[in-house]
Order: C-alpha cells, then sequence, then structure tokens
C-alpha cells in the first residue's frame, strides 16, 4: 500500500497529476478540492495517496490533505459508491460539506452530487453516518450553519466560480461576500450572486490599486 508519494510536480490538470519521484513519473487522478492546493508545476509536492486494485487496472488517487483522503475512502466504503464517483463528490462539496450532509441526513443535498441519486444518497447516509466521529460531525455541522451552505442556489455559484477559473477558496470567499450583503434576508438566484460576486472582486481589486497608488504618492 502506498500511504503517499512525495516529489516534484511535473504536470497537473483538474482530474489529474504526475509526481516526478526520483526519476519515476506517478500519475494520479484527483478531486478538484487537491487541484486548487496544488503548488506550480516543478514545485516540491506530498500527495496522500490509495491504490485502488481492479481486475484490469490497478489506479492511483492522490489528495492533497489527509482528510479528503479518509472522506474518499469512506465513501468507497458505502455500496454503490466507486472511486470516480467518490471524487465526484471531494470536487463538489468540501470534506465538511460532506459530512455535514451525512451527519444531518441531508438526502436532497447529497443528490445534487453527479451521479448521485436520492436512493444513493439515502444510503450513504445510512451507511456512514454511524462512521463520522462525534467531534467531526460536531465541527462538520456548526460550520454547515455558519457559512449557510445548505442553499442549492449557493453551490451553483461556486462550481460556476470555479468554472470561469477562480480557486475554490477564493470563489467561496466571495460568496461568503454577497451572504454578508443580505443582512440575513433573502438569498438572490444563482446569476445574481454570480454577477455580484464577480462585482464584489472587482471593487476590491480595484480597492487595493488605488491604495497602493496612495501609498506610493
Amino acid at each position: 500500500m502506498i500511504s503517499y508519494l512525495e516529489g516534484v510536480l511535473a504536470e497537473k490538470v483538474p482530474t489529474r497529476v504526475v509526481l516526478d519521484v526520483r526519476g519515476v513519473g506517478y500519475e494520479a487522478l484527483i478531486p478538484l478540492s487537491s487541484f486548487d492546493r496544488l503548488p506550480a508545476v516543478g514545485q516540491p509536492c506530498r500527495l496522500f495517496t490509495h491504490l485502488h486494485v481492479r481486475e484490469d487496472a490497478h489506479v492511483l488517487y492522490g489528495f492533497i490533505t489527509a482528510a479528503e483522503k479518509s472522506m474518499f475512502l469512506l465513501l468507497i466504503a458505502a455500496s454503490g459508491i466507486g472511486p470516480k464517483l467518490a471524487l465526484s463528490a471531494l470536487s463538489g462539496m468540501t470534506v465538511r460539506e460532506l459530512r455535514a450532509a451525512i451527519c444531518d441526513g441531508d438526502v436532497k443535498r447529497l443528490s445534487t452530487i453527479s451521479g448521485v441519486g436520492r436512493r444513493t444518497a439515502e444510503r450513504l447516509v445510512v451507511e456512514l453516518k454511524d462512521k463520522i466521529s462525534p467531534a467531526e460531525a460536531l465541527e462538520a455541522l456548526a460550520g454547515a450553519a455558519q457559512l449557510g451552505v445548505d442553499d442549492a442556489r449557493l453551490r451553483d455559484a461556486l462550481m460556476a466560480l470555479i468554472a470561469l477559473g477562480y480557486k475554490q477558496e477564493n470563489a467561496r470567499q466571495m460568496l461568503d461576500g454577497v451572504i454578508r450583503q443580505q443582512a440575513g434576508g433573502e438569498l438572490p438566484d444563482t446569476e445574481k450572486m454570480i454577477k455580484q460576486a464577480l462585482s464584489g472582486a472587482a471593487k476590491q481589486t480595484g480597492k487595493g490599486s488605488n491604495d497602493g497608488d496612495a501609498a506610493s504618492e
């Protein structure tokens, strides 16, 4: 079993990386959450890994954090969930969000994962809820409530911003600004949220430039 690999990042695209470990290139499939945190090509990199063995292939999966790897292993332990679907889940939701949805029995939210229907989502809750520690469950549910991530419009806006090229962490910060502007009111629809997030980011960038000019004077 390969627990992790440490070397130089030779190639990276949103779904896969190649890690050069002392002259040997290891190809690993990764979720979008890990891609966002990768260093630049040519820089040192460590990946937590899982080697999935099938009759027709040995496939290596990589993760930037141990938490992502643990969630991946938890997901593929459920019936009907394979590695491809587990990667899709980690690409669309954070580890905290997945834990929160499972612990809260949020079948509707889990069903928004590409490839997961209602029955599969119900099975995830039944089979995995007791496998998440009380401490992890408490942290996940508290974080989900604080961020308001139970809204499907917010998740759709997040994925759209990521598709536009923003890193997941930056996209979340942009949407957090939109939420704060509502002051507890009803969130706008997905399209308006995206426009507001982009507008807020543009204003912030402009403000930073102006501040820099003022400082130079």
